[in-house]
């Protein structure tokens, strides 16, 4: 009998949410690919963003090797999280092997991707729209989180996604939702920021929503808000704003 203790823990809903929080609040991430003509791991940095079912997303260059490795293996694992002072293995990070899926420009999620990702990367703007660009998700099949020392956990690709079959309906609305939901609560945003630990006297806004969550920016820096529980089925825009209502803390 092998008495020596599991170096991870039991996966619970504390860690799924930190989970969820570090891909969705990053800005960038280190994608791990495979050298078609080596079979050696290439790594290299990547703006990410997210889709509407809280896939990672990333722009990236055509004439780049980890797209044209990404081509001939879609396999690929993904780096997020950001270290911050003192040791860096002491901040959390997320590590996701995912499947790499193109995203046709004439498809129906490249005007979705597209509006997410520049919501969150203004300045991608410039170069977005070039014809050797395009857009990849990265659909997770498992990640690994280290919370921190001691704080080691497994968890299987659905934990981060955002399964709900009103994505598509929220997707189409999410402008006029965000409108309609900072008019009636001119306070939100400075309450979520509060909630979510960041930094007062900036000008945040909300960039991003979607069934779990909702996303700010300022500038370079970034905010999730995870709603607990991720709100159900979208009947109205009228009854979504009032849920998000009672969310606010």
């Amino acid at each position: 009998m092998n008495d020596k203790s599991s170096v991870l823990r039991e996966t619970d809903n504390e860690a799924r949410r930190q989970a969820r929080i570090l891909l969705r609040s990053a800005r960038h991430a280190a994608l791990a690919v495979l050298d078609p003509e080596t079979g050696f791991p290439a790594v290299s940095r990547v703006l990410t963003g997210t889709d509407i079912d809280g896939v990672p997303v990333m722009l990236v260059s055509g004439l780049s090797a980890h797209t044209k490795a990404l081509s001939k293996d879609p396999r690929a694992s993904a780096l997020f999280g950001e270290p911050g002072k003192g040791d860096p293995l002491a901040h959390p990070r997320l590590s996701i092997q995912c499947r790499a899926e193109r995203v046709d420009r004439d498809g129906p999620f490249h005007a979705r991707i597209r509006t997410r990702f520049l919501a969150r990367h203004p300045k991608a703007k410039l170069y977005a729209d070039f014809p050797d660009f395009c857009f990849f998700r990265l659909v997770p099949i498992a990640a690994s989180l280290n919370g921190g020392f001691g704080k080691a956990y497994v968890l299987p690709g659905e934990d981060l996604m955002i399964l709900s079959a009103a994505n598509e309906i929220l997707a189409r609305d999410a402008d006029v939702l965000v409108r309609e939901l900072v008019a009636r609560h001119p306070d939100l945003v400075s309450a979520l920021v509060t909630a979510s630990g960041g930094a007062k006297g900036g000008d945040w806004r909300i960039y991003g929503l979607d069934m779990a969550g909702i996303d700010l920016i300022w500038g370079d820096r970034t905010l999730r808000w995870e709603f607990d529980p991720p709100l159900g089925e979208l009947n109205d825009a009228n009854s979504y704003i009032s849920k998000i209502a009672y969310s606010i803390p």
